[in-house]
């Protein structure tokens, strides 16, 4: 582990659970071992882990709001020119717009969970114009179960709490597989299947007594 990051984490320690939050929006450090440090914290007895959950979920949110806004606001060239100061460069931002071109909305959950893609998938639901309030309900139905995984297994870890990518591996990389196996039946399922289409009563009699 880098002086740099260690420094970092000690400052962020210093504000206790605001410093998890402030921590994730600047994301100057992968989530992973900002997480895995607050969990360390907890084991310490420096902070609850209900607190940390909160603080880790707003921090990760606002995180991901910065890049949505960024999207709408400045679309694609803004963030090409300006990217590099945020760590998301362009494979990224391609690789998430094929992502959320190719399985939609709901790709900004499914694309948590997977490399390359998770902090940048954003982006693409920006330019697109998604829905605010959706787009937030997925992203935090994302964020509270990558919080609590790896505050429990900084946690867990204790003192070994730098280990924690390496821990979350196998938890990691089993759900990326179900994830990936759930977005490909249902993009399967969706350009395979004609919509159904709901008739009401009214709109049933009145086109019958039309043929």
């Amino acid at each position: 582990m880098s002086d740099i990051i260690m420094k970092c984490l000690a400052f962020f320690s210093d504000m206790g659970y605001f410093g998890i939050m402030f921590g994730l929006m600047i994301e100057i450090i992968p989530s992973e071992l900002v997480l895995g440090y607050g969990g360390y914290l907890i084991s310490q007895g420096k902070m609850g882990f209900g607190g940390a959950v909160l603080a880790g979920t707003i921090g990760g949110t606002l995180a991901q709001l910065f890049l949505y806004w960024a999207g709408f606001y400045g679309g694609r060239p803004f963030l090409l020119k300006y990217g590099k100061y945020i760590l998301i460069n362009e494979h990224q931002m391609d690789a998430a717009e094929r992502w959320f071109k190719k399985y939609g909305a709901g790709v900004v959950f499914i694309a948590r969970f997977i490399p390359i893609v998770r902090h940048a998938i954003s982006i693409p639901a920006g330019i697109a114009k998604m829905s605010l309030i959706r787009f937030s309900v997925y992203t935090v139905l994302a964020i509270v179960p990558w919080t609590v995984l790896f505050l429990w297994l900084g946690k867990t870890l204790g003192d070994q709490w730098h280990l924690v990518k390496e821990a979350s591996a196998p938890y990691i990389g089993g759900l990326s597989i179900l994830i990936i196996l759930a977005a490909v039946y249902f993009w399967w399922n969706r350009t395979t299947h004609e919509p159904i289409v709901v008739v009401t009563r009214k709109e049933f009699f009145r086109n019958k007594q039309n043929k």
